[in-house]
């Protein structure tokens, strides 16, 4: 501290020592005044950054997945709407994403988390890039649906019966799996093994490394894809859900339009695609799963991300 103020530099040295004797030289030619404290570069305005950098970012990065893509572009459309959109990054806080969400307290609880999601991650990625000190605690709107529901076993056969294909086949691959939807609509033949009797399916991508790795199937899923095989011709190439859509594959979007069809038809209570997921690793933990393996197979980067729902038995 100096003056009250953080100076915090590099010495670009991996000696303890060497380095503890550079900061007491520089505090040296502080107290002297032969040093002054750098003149920072001001952080630049949200609109600048949103538009210069974080949405080019946004079109290379994420170019393979278009509905990530559109995502971010609607939050980018809505910030810049916005009065955070004539603030410098360091100006932004809380109160301001606040009351962006009080400003569009008209919209669902989705959308709203839609722009504060934007803006958590431009923030994040200017830190990382060095146009920002800190990035300040964004809370998102409250209200969002919910994706924790466990749905019942007999729930799930009704539902299952009334989905249209192939989210049939899809809904049951993520129940059983415990993968998210948007993993089981990119499979590819050559990232699963089908060897008579079970099978591996590997998870290729995904949002962080954790994402990225190899679940065994359970019965259900081995029978669906081993029908799909054969019915696609025993192909070593290409999707598991070809579509004409413009990833290539079955998407959320299609997926969105036949899961409403199915629980109008079935008669059950609505729930979200992802509470699929939830439901299968509620179901493992219950097993006796232990938590690293659940971590591993939720794809989660500790034991501490929530993936499950308890539930209390009363004593009989």
């Amino acid at each position: 501290m100096w003056s009250g103020e953080l100076i915090r530099e590099s010495t670009k040295q991996g000696n303890d020592k060497v380095a503890r004797k550079m900061e007491s030289a520089h505090r040296t030619r502080l107290a002297e005044g032969l040093v002054g404290i750098r003149e920072r570069k001001p952080a630049p305005f949200l609109r600048n950054f949103l538009e210069a950098e974080f949405h080019p970012y946004v079109e290379t990065t994420h170019r393979a997945k278009p509905g990530t893509v559109e995502y971010y572009k609607d939050g980018i459309t809505m910030l810049l709407k916005s009065d955070m959109a004539s603030l410098r990054l360091d100006q932004i806080t809380d109160q301001n994403a606040q009351q962006f969400a009080s400003r569009l307290k008209h919209l669902s609880a989705s959308r709203i988390n839609c722009g504060l999601r934007t803006l958590r991650r431009a923030l994040r990625l200017a830190v990382d890039w060095g146009k920002l000190q800190a990035k300040p605690k964004i809370q998102l709107a409250k209200g969002e649906r919910m994706r924790e529901r466990v749905v019942t076993d007999s729930k799930l056969k009704v539902y299952l019966a009334a989905c249209p294909q192939p989210w049939r086949d899809a809904a049951t691959i993520i129940r059983g799996s415990g993968a998210c939807p948007g993993e089981v609509f990119a499979l590819r033949w050559p990232n699963v093994l089908l060897n008579g009797h079970g099978g591996l399916m590997q998870i290729t991508d995904g949002k962080t490394k954790f994402r990225k790795r190899v679940l065994p199937m359970v019965p259900e899923v081995y029978a669906v894809l081993k029908d799909r095989w054969e019915a696609a011709g025993r192909p070593s190439e290409g999707w598991i859900f070809p579509s004409d859509s413009q990833e290539g594959h079955f998407n959320k979007d299609t997926a969105k339009d036949q899961h409403s069809k199915a629980l109008r038809d079935s008669g059950v209570k609505s729930f979200e695609p992802y509470c699929l997921r939830h439901t299968a690793l509620t179901r493992l933990a219950g097993s006796g799963c232990d938590a690293f393996t659940l971590m591993r197979i939720a794809g989660h980067s500790n034991i501490q991300q929530p993936c499950v729902t308890f539930t209390h038995r009363p004593k009989r």
